[in-house]
């Protein structure tokens, strides 16, 4: 591609660069400049425009991104995807549906590498998207790109996104009680909140005393697919109560406690076909939270090991409360 100033006489057919007032109206940058634009240049008084004039070799913008678009998502629609127009050499990928973003960043890393001129940018990986969230934006930054660096952009790009939408419709909350008072139901509303917008619905509320026999028998009766226990009482050890509960009822605990503030306290277990997720007291707030990374990779069915909840640990320092009965302090 070549760029740079043009006399009117050897522009027809370039891409106008920046948008000029023609005799008859202002011409915008991007267009193929036409036999009649140029007259309307020249009548207006410019006798050279900035543009940009196409090699055979070059693809133009909007066809290269929505090429690299079609390649990272070959079959949209299984994908969770959604591929916008192309427009100013952008295309857009949109969730269809709610659920988590998984992104191979090596892929997208190679894309980026190719050329500076071929620009990907999408959510982070295990990203909780809406359904018609953006979730990534292609952007060709020059007029043109060449086809041989566009190709090798395109190898790199197959299926480098995809939304895994919620494999779970109904959830069940287990809470405890420390004295003869029903707790508020403010981390009840919280949790609500949480699975609504990845299209799940609780079951009724039910409240038990905080002794293991009590809660293994409501997570033994609970219907919803996937099982959460909220304590009147913070779980601080792995043979605390409610994880003691799942054992009781015939379940297991895969890891106790978690490298992310808020949410040090969660544990996840299994009973049966469910899994079972013990919340942090922090769940109670709507504010983002070490049990959301988890409740939402669960939800989709993603498998969360232990090693997985360890390596939570990069960016799971959150935003600070300063409310905290203890905010942290230099030197604690």
């Amino acid at each position: 591609m070549k760029f740079g100033p043009l006399a009117l006489t050897a522009a027809e057919g370039a891409l106008l660069a920046h948008s000029l007032q023609g005799a008859g109206g202002r011409i915008a940058k991007g267009t193929r400049l036409t036999a009649q634009d140029l007259d309307a240049l020249r009548a207006a008084g410019h006798t050279e425009v900035i543009a940009a004039r196409l090699d055979p070799c070059d693809l133009h913008e909007d066809d290269a991104a929505l090429r690299l678009a079609q390649a990272m998502a070959p079959d949209a629609a299984a994908l969770g995807l959604r591929i916008s127009g192309a427009g100013a050499g952008r295309v857009n990928l949109y969730a269809t549906t709610p659920g988590v973003a998984r992104v191979r960043a090596d892929q997208i890393l190679a894309m980026n590498s190719v050329d500076p001129m071929i620009s990907v940018a999408t959510v982070p990986d295990f990203h909780r998207v809406d359904a018609n969230s953006m979730v990534a934006t292609i952007k060709i930054i020059a007029y043109a790109v060449p086809d041989a660096d566009l190709a090798r952009a395109v190898a790199a790009a197959w299926a480098a996104l995809q939304v895994l939408p919620p494999v779970y419709g109904t959830a069940s909350l287990i809470e405890t009680r420390v004295t003869e008072d029903t707790p508020a139901d403010k981390g009840r509303a919280a949790m609500a909140g949480r699975l609504d917008r990845m299209a799940m619905t609780l079951s009724p509320r039910v409240v038990v005393p905080h002794r293991a026999a009590d809660i293994a028998q409501a997570l033994g009766d609970a219907p919803g697919e996937v099982l959460f226990v909220l304590t009147g009482s913070a779980t601080s050890d792995p043979a605390d109560v409610a994880p003691e509960a799942v054992r009781l009822a015939g379940g297991t605990v895969t890891r106790f406690g978690m490298p992310v503030d808020p949410g040090n306290l969660l544990f996840l277990g299994q009973l049966g076909q469910k899994p079972v997720i013990g919340l942090p007291g922090c769940a109670r707030s709507p504010a983002l939270n070490g049990a959301d990374w988890v409740l939402e990779r669960v939800v989709c069915g993603i498998e969360v090991t232990s090693a997985d909840i360890a390596a939570m640990g990069v960016g799971g320092l959150l935003k600070e409360i300063p409310t905290r009965p203890r905010p942290r302090r230099d030197g604690e």
